[in-house]
């Protein structure tokens, strides 16, 4: 049953819809003064009343009845209590039958979520700067595909511009095609490293020249693009795999080459374009943005021009309900832009592009900063975080079987959680002994919660979905079910707020309630039917962890 529809039914407010009202419904900061709130204070404008006297007129309208148990009115809140055990058998029942589908929806049925993120640059190593994008698009590609969207993940590549002849031209002065397939990524990233510190102007026209020979279909240099982009692919798609991070396309800058050509055509028949300085732009001063350049004064393209013929792709070709794009905040207004231009064109589905921008990843000793070679590889961030993982485990359970895999689960998820605890648009610093922590808001201390409901079914040999017919939850057992009850409306928001850090909260409250219930009451000893019951709402807290963690790429485990 969905409680908070149910109790919307139940209230009648002129001019104002039940989805309006369902959506306003909270749960009270104290459990005392009811298990879901109303706040009345939007409605007085609307009824020329005060909240105080909105909330007691419908506190008098609404009789308890089998599912609402008590109903009160307390400074402009109308506050819900819900029979505890009509609300505990439905949820654990629920859950029982669901299973790994709990929380999830049909409500993205027949609509396409394109999702653009990682977007990783052909010929460098991820940077821990990635981290963001890379693990915040993919919790939002599982949100979305777990609430019956068609998902779409786009890893659009940097695989187009005069970097790639000046690393053609590094390489044919330097390379040597055994050491660089031996050093992938890292040797490649050397040349380039190598040729922007001892180019001179020769060098810099030969590798405008290479680029040339790129975009012209040249042989040789293509196939050695395509070894570097191998190369590229190859290193990132095991970084990849260790995050659980998959995309269903590839196309990158290079894709669109030429389909460029019709958008520039469009924006010129509709009387768009205009020259500035021998620039081709679109003009937006009237909408308080500087000009978007769409060519510049040599007739090259530039990110707004391929990002403009991305979009249009994407639509023509996935007819998307909404394309997002996980971008860092420093790009907002290149997005506000091309976005503008769009809307400039004619395209209504342009309201449907949204910027889900998020905020800087640093260690504790400093912002990432490539021109101060304080670049952290992403892959060195994960491998220490499985190594201190491993020392951690080790130490706390020393004849622990297959540890190493152990501290693979653990270590990886505490980067991914690290990333995604927090607000999306807050920078993070990242700190290798917090996200390790056994204790606090970290997803070890998750994953220990479900290493511990585990333990409790193995040597109870399972559970029964029982439940007593007169038994009645106590406090802290019922803020578990009411923690457990609000799991689908917490992956609904995190979908419709473009924010996982919900999920990531709700998984540790969730693991804090299961705690408490877990030192508070007797599970193993406890008796009949209220040894049933408890049994039940582990195994659901578990069920409901691992599908909260599922959702942001973290694993669980039986044994911590």
């Amino acid at each position: 049953m969905d409680y908070k529809k149910y109790i919307a039914d139940k209230i009648k407010v002129e001019g104002v819809d039940r989805e309006e009202i369902a959506s306003s419904l909270a749960l009270p900061p104290n459990s005392q003064m009811g298990d879901y709130a109303l706040p009345c204070f939007k409605f007085a404008k609307i009824l020329r009343k005060s909240p105080v006297a909105i909330a007691q007129q419908l506190a008098e309208d609404i009789s308890p009845d089998g599912v609402i148990s008590e109903v009160s009115a307390v400074n402009g809140y109308l506050n819900f209590k819900i029979n505890k055990a009509g609300l505990a058998r439905d949820v654990l029942k629920k859950i029982a039958e669901d299973g790994a589908k709990y929380g999830s929806s049909s409500v993205g049925a027949g609509k396409t979520v394109c999702i653009d993120y990682s977007s990783v640059n052909i010929a460098k190593p991820f940077h821990i700067g990635h981290l963001s994008t890379t693990v915040l698009g993919s919790a939002l590609y599982k949100i979305f595909n777990f609430l019956g969207y068609n998902a779409v993940g786009i890893n659009h590549l940097g695989d187009y511009g005069t970097q790639f002849g000046k690393l053609i031209s590094a390489y044919k002065r330097w390379g040597n095609r055994d050491e660089v397939q031996k050093g992938g990524i890292h040797a490649i990233n050397d040349l380039y490293v190598r040729f922007n510190n001892e180019a001179d102007e020769e060098m810099e026209r030969e590798a405008r020249e290479y680029f040339r020979l790129i975009e012209s279909g040249d042989r040789e240099a293509n196939e050695l693009f395509e070894w570097f982009k191998s190369l590229t692919l190859e290193y990132v798609k095991k970084i990849y795999d260790r995050l659980d991070v998959h995309f269903d396309s590839y196309a990158g800058e290079r894709f669109y080459t030429d389909k460029m050509v019709p958008v520039i055509d469009e924006l010129r028949d509709k009387g768009l374009l205009k020259e500035s300085e021998g620039a081709q732009i679109v003009d937006l001063e009237p909408y308080g943005m500087p000009p978007c350049l769409i060519l510049r004064s040599d007739g090259a393209s530039l990110y707004a021009t391929r990002d403009i013929a991305a979009a249009i792709y994407r639509k023509n070709t996935y007819d998307f309900y909404k394309c997002l794009y996980v971008v860092a905040y420093q790009q907002n207004l290149h997005f506000k832009q091309f976005f503008k231009v769009l809307e400039l064109m004619g395209k209504e589905w342009a309201k449907d592009l949204v910027h889900v921008a998020y905020g800087m990843v640093s260690l504790e000793d400093g912002a990432m900063s490539t021109r101060k070679g304080k670049v952290v590889w992403l892959e060195d961030v994960i491998a220490k975080c499985v190594e201190k993982a491993y020392a951690v485990v080790s130490e706390k359970n020393p004849d622990l079987e297959n540890k190493q895999e152990i501290a693979e689960k653990v270590g990886v998820g505490a980067v991914i959680f690290g990333a995604l605890y927090n607000n999306k648009i807050k920078d993070i610093t990242f700190s290798y002994d917090k996200v390790l922590s056994f204790e606090g808001e970290t997803s070890v201390y998750v994953q220990y919660t479900c290493a511990r409901a585990s333990s409790v079914l193995e040597k109870a040999g399972g559970a029964k979905c029982g439940f007593p017919e007169d038994f009645i939850p106590s406090d802290v057992e019922f803020e578990v079910v009411k923690a457990l009850a609000s799991f689908p409306e917490t992956v609904l928001d995190a979908a419709e707020k473009y924010e996982p850090s919900y999920i990531a909260r709700y998984a540790v409250d969730l693991a804090q309630k299961f705690n408490k219930f877990y030192f508070d009451c007797k599970i193993l000893t406890a008796e009949g039917g209220v040894k049933d019951f408890r049994l039940a709402l582990t195994s659901a807290t578990l069920r409901t962890l691992t599908n909260a963690l599922s959702l942001l790429g973290i694993g669980v485990l039986d044994k911590m």
